[in-house]
């Protein structure tokens, strides 16, 4: 892909300015990629002038936050301009591997009936250490109906005629979940395809939200299964809902050992 047909691509960035050292790197994670017309936008409390000086210095659009994570969100998104034909979001402190977007991007080109794009997902430390990768298979669209959703939100592109058709990308009523309500709303109008290839990194660590509340995390992933199982299956889920729990809770579990270990290392 040349840098001169490249679609324009708009990276929503919402934080509370609480880590600038890893907003730092997140933002410089995004000026990597190796391709032109990216724009990235910062939904952020304007009183924060520590990320009003990163935003100055990155070049970046601005958004006063709105209030929660979704709604600055989807803030973000409601921004986009016509020439933003890709829209990806990332937290304040992940990471884009360095051909993440030309990765997405031609799926995406390549696939006219793919809604949105994913790969794999390396799991980092506060110091940046790879603990493990995350490898979503060809079967995660399916599996997130009634198992654990795969599919990392990181890394992720869609097509921003899809989102902008949605009133809320992010449902804001949601808290844990909302990747998880999008992607299975989005799986009802195209296909979610896998790349197959590192597209992102997640940090990993105890103030993260889904780390710090997984038990309510994972109930909450559970009602929003629930909004799109048919009749049919919503009467079998009690059976299948209580092993993905805990098969959920020892993956989990298992990542907070490895990085214990990693920091035990250090």
């Amino acid at each position: 892909m040349s840098k001169e047909k490249t679609p324009g691509v708009l990276v929503v960035l919402a934080t509370l300015g609480q880590r600038p050292d890893l907003l730092r790197q997140t933002l410089t994670s995004i000026t990597k990629q190796r391709i032109k017309n990216v724009d990235v936008v910062l939904v952020y409390p304007f009183k924060d002038k520590v990320t009003t000086k990163l935003a100055s210095e990155f070049h970046t659009k601005t958004i006063d936050d709105p209030g929660s994570m979704c709604a600055a969100v989807n803030a973000g998104i409601k921004s986009a301009k016509p020439k933003h034909k890709y829209i990806t979001w990332i937290g304040d402190d992940d990471l884009l591997a360095p051909d993440s977007l030309k990765t997405t991007i031609s799926a995406l080109e390549n696939n006219d009936d793919a809604v949105a794009a994913f790969g794999y997902c390396d799991y980092i430390n506060d110091t940046d250490k790879r603990l493990l990768t995350s490898k979503a298979g060809s079967l995660a669209p399916w599996l997130m109906t009634w198992g654990p959703n795969l599919i990392p939100l990181p890394g992720s592109l869609f097509r921003s005629s899809v989102l902008l058709a949605m009133d809320q990308p992010f449902d804001e009523s949601l808290k844990y979940a909302m990747d998880l309500d999008l992607f299975l709303r989005l799986r009802k109008i195209g296909r979610l395809i896998n790349t197959h290839t590192v597209v992102s990194a997640f940090r990993w660590h105890a103030s993260s939200t889904t780390v710090a509340n997984r038990d309510k995390s994972l109930s909450e992933a559970r009602l929003v299964k629930r909004r799109y199982m048919s009749p049919v299956q919503k009467f079998f889920a009690p059976l299948w809902e209580k092993p993905v729990y805990i098969a959920t809770k020892i993956a989990a579990n298992r990542v907070n050992s490895i990085a214990i270990r990693h920091a035990d290392g250090d």
